[in-house]
C-alpha cells in the first residue's frame, strides 16, 4: 500500500474531526505545498541514506519524517516544539501521515532525521532538485541576475554553556548600527525573482566579495546595489553590470536636469532589484527565519538552502497549481 493509500485511509475520528471546522490559513497552506513540491524527487534523493526497517524500533516512513522536518523550517520549530506541535495541533500531524492516535516521533527521532539530511549534504541536493523543477516547467529563464545579502542575527550572548559566542560568527556596522550573525548572499533569476544560487559567510564579509560564487554561468546580465561596486573586476567573464550608484554620487552632480536624470535612472534600476527582496520576505515573514538556529555555519547553511528551496516553490506555488491543472 503506497503512500497515498494511508493518507486517504482516514479514521472515523479525522472525518468527524475534518467536517466539523473551517479550514485555516495554515491547512491552507499545507494544502498548496502538498500539490507544489516534488515529492518523488525528494523522496529519491533521500532514500538510498535512510535507514531500513530491521531489528530494533522499526524508523518511521522516510515521507513522513520529510514532511516534519519541512514543518520545521515553514513554521520555525525546535525539535522538541516540533514533537509537541504534532500532539497539539491535528493538521501538522495530518500532513505528516500520521494516525490521530498511537506512537508519533520524538524529538531525538526528529533531530536524527536533520542530522542524517547534514551528514550527506542533502540540503545542497534538494535545492538543486527543486530548482531543476521549476526550469523545467519553464519558470526561470536564466538571461539575468539579481544578486543582494540579508544579515541573519546569531545570539551575541555569552550565557550559555561553553561561555563565548559563536567564533563562525562575527558582527558587522550596518549604518549606526551593529549586527552579529551571519550573511545569506543569493543570486534571483531576474525573470522569476526565484533563488538559483546560496552562499553564506560571517557578517562581517562584505558583498561584492560573493558575486562570483552567485552566478549560475548562463547569464548576460547583472544587477546589484551599491555593495556591489567594482564587481566587474571580479567576475572572470564579460557581463552587462547594472549597479547601483553611490548616494554620495548625487551631491558631487549640479542641482537640476543633472540630478532628476540621476534619480529617474537610480529610481528604474531599483526597479529591477526589488524582486531580489521578496525570497528574503518569505523566509523572513512568512517562515519567521530571523535568528539562527545551530551553532556553526554548515548547519545554518543546510537550513538556509532549505529556506530558499521552499521561498522558490511558495512564490511559485500559483503557476505550479496552474500547470498542474493543465494537465490532469
Amino acid at each position: 500500500m503506497g503512500d497515498n493509500d494511508h493518507m486517504n485511509q482516514l479514521t472515523f475520528g479525522d472525518a468527524e474531526y475534518l467536517g466539523k471546522r473551517k479550514r485555516t490559513r495554515r491547512e491552507i497552506f499545507l494544502e498548496e505545498m502538498e500539490q507544489v513540491i516534488p515529492w518523488e524527487v525528494l523522496l529519491a534523493l533521500i532514500e538510498p541514506v535512510y535507514p531500513k526497517a530491521g531489528r530494533g524500533r522499526r524508523p518511521y516512513p522516510l515521507a513522513t519524517m520529510l514532511r516534519i522536518n519541512l514543518m520545521q523550517n515553514w513554521f520555525g520549530l525546535s525539535d522538541p516544539g516540533m514533537e509537541e506541535a504534532l500532539y497539539e495541533i491535528v493538521p501538522l500531524r495530518q500532513f505528516a501521515r500520521l494516525p490521530m492516535t498511537g506512537a508519533l516521533p520524538d524529538e531525538t527521532t526528529i533531530l536524527n532525521f536533520r542530522r542524517l539530511l547534514e551528514t550527506h549534504d542533502l540540503a545542497a541536493q534538494m535545492f538543486d532538485a527543486v530548482n531543476a523543477h521549476l526550469h523545467a516547467r519553464g519558470l526561470t529563464l536564466q538571461k539575468g541576475t539579481i544578486v543582494d545579502a540579508t544579515i541573519i542575527h546569531a545570539p551575541s550572548s555569552t550565557k550559555n554553556r561553553e561561555g563565548k559566542r559563536d567564533p563562525e560568527m562575527h558582527q558587522t556596522r550596518k549604518g549606526n548600527q551593529w549586527y552579529f550573525g551571519m550573511k545569506a548572499h543569493i543570486g534571483v533569476d531576474a525573470d522569476s525573482g526565484l533563488v538559483h544560487t546560496v552562499t553564506t559567510t560571517p557578517a562581517n564579509v562584505a558583498d561584492v566579495t560573493q558575486a562570483e560564487h552567485l552566478l549560475h554561468g548562463k547569464e548576460t546580465y547583472l544587477h546589484g546595489d551599491a555593495g556591489f561596486t567594482g564587481v566587474e573586476k571580479r567576475i572572470k567573464r564579460k557581463l552587462k553590470c547594472v549597479i547601483a550608484e553611490k548616494r554620495s554620487k548625487q551631491k558631487q552632480l549640479p542641482e537640476g536636469v543633472a540630478q532628476e536624470a540621476w534619480r529617474e535612472l537610480e529610481r528604474r534600476k531599483a526597479q529591477v532589484r526589488a524582486k531580489v527582496e521578496h525570497p528574503f520576505r518569505v523566509i523572513k515573514r512568512q517562515f519567521g527565519y530571523m535568528k539562527v538556529r545551530f551553532k556553526g555555519l554548515a548547519k545554518n547553511h543546510g537550513q538556509v538552502l532549505t529556506l530558499f528551496a521552499l521561498s522558490n516553490l511558495w512564490m511559485a506555488r500559483r503557476k505550479l497549481m496552474h500547470l498542474q491543472g493543465s494537465c490532469a
